[in-house]
């Protein structure tokens, strides 16, 4: 029995599909109620949905109640939600405005949805946590401040409570894509351009020419949450095509 937030489009829908794969159970959270409900038509008796802002602590806490009641328990909570906010480029254009509705989303969001399921998997004998960062949370960069900080306090809060949970049997991991192709830019810039634009920058500097997918996010948290992964906890894994461990070498493009 699972949980995803956000998991009505893109990464989470992604997730929950491959989480199906395996005969788990999911409830999915997320505030596009005509997205969510038609998931779950499509999924049947194995998909419930509950419409929910991750903002709301309340919400959160009655989003995890809905896979206890419905499915008899919980043994991963997969904190995917999150928004960009604004889309500027400069520190000295921004003007913070949409700062804390970022990080009320972005990292209380990922805080309450794992206390939440963390006190149900307490009480049940233990499970397993994935957080979705970004590799913004990582590498430094230009542009986003909020939602650059906002994923870099997702991976520190989740290796601090992969050391308080370890106790009860609860492992706490993290996902940090590149450069997937999602909703989430093109919303954040309402410009086709400036997407177009830095989604060209995100491939010229992947070492690996393969564009990633949705799907590939989904597998590693498929991993995170299963038996091959047992013996990890506080872990974060970038799944960027190789953007994270270095320059991408300046020579000419191989002949094929």
């Amino acid at each position: 029995m699972a949980v995803v937030t956000g998991g009505a489009a893109g990464l989470g829908r992604a997730t929950v599909e491959r989480l199906l794969e395996d005969g788990t159970r999911v409830v999915v959270g997320d505030l596009d109620r005509e997205a969510g409900e038609s998931l779950a038509e499509e999924y049947g008796k194995d998909v419930r949905f509950r419409q929910t802002d991750v903002a709301s602590a309340e919400q959160v806490r009655d989003l995890v109640g809905v896979a206890v009641q419905e499915f008899g328990g919980l043994h991963l909570m997969v904190n995917n939600a999150g928004i960009s906010g604004d889309m500027k480029m400069r520190i000295l254009d921004d003007d913070f405005a949409d700062f804390h509705r970022v990080l009320s989303v972005n990292l209380l969001g990922v805080m309450t949805g794992t206390q939440a399921a963390a006190r149900h998997m307490a009480a049940g004998g233990g499970g397993a946590v994935v957080n979705i960062s970004s590799i913004g949370g990582i590498q430094a960069g230009p542009g986003v401040l909020s939602y650059r900080a906002s994923k870099a306090a997702v991976i520190h809060f989740t290796k601090c409570a992969a050391l308080d949970l370890a106790e009860y049997g609860i492992r706490v991991n993290c996902v940090a894509p590149g450069g997937i192709p999602t909703g989430l830019l093109a919303s954040a810039t309402a410009d086709d351009e400036t997407t177009k634009r830095i989604r060209a920058h995100m491939a010229a500097t992947q070492p690996l020419t393969r564009v990633g997918t949705p799907r590939d996010v989904a597998e590693a948290v498929a991993y995170l949450s299963g038996d091959l992964s047992l013996h990890l906890t506080g872990t974060v894994l970038t799944v960027d095509g190789g953007t994270t461990a270095g320059q991408k070498p300046l020579r000419p493009a191989r002949e094929p």
